[in-house]
Parts: structure tokens; C-alpha cells; sequence
């Protein structure tokens, strides 16, 4: 499991949670439940970072929580 920071809010028009990876940009997925968001957003951090090793980009490492200005 990746421990990189996860954000999560309900989207009423989605009508799903939706979640963000703040370290990982244009990182999102979402899920009909809580559980199965994060379980999707795991999947899609995997494939964000094997796309960004195809393309030499740099991985961030986690930092655990961000600040909030």
C-alpha cells in the first residue's frame, strides 16, 4: 500500500466519493463506497507512477500529511 496522502469528499453529482493524491498531480479516482475509492485510488497510484518511470518524471516521495495555508 502506498502511503502517499489521500483526500477524499462525496459527489452528489457523481454520486461516488472522490479522491485526490495532492502529491501526485491530475492523481483521482473514485469509488461507490469509501473502502472501494481508496482500494481504486492504490490501483491508480500504482499506474501513475509506473506511467511517470516511462517518461523519466521524477517520483515524489510521500510526505504523509500536507499543510493547509
Amino acid at each position: 500500500m502506498y502511503k502517499y496522502q489521500i483526500n477524499m469528499y462525496w459527489s452528489s453529482d457523481d454520486n461516488c466519493y472522490i479522491t485526490e493524491v495532492p502529491e501526485l498531480p491530475g492523481c483521482m479516482s473514485d469509488g461507490k463506497t469509501p473502502q472501494e475509492a481508496i482500494e481504486n485510488t492504490q490501483n491508480i497510484i500504482s499506474e501513475w507512477i509506473e506511467i511517470a518511470k516511462t517518461r523519466g518524471q521524477k517520483i515524489p516521495e510521500p510526505k504523509g500529511k500536507l499543510k493547509v495555508v
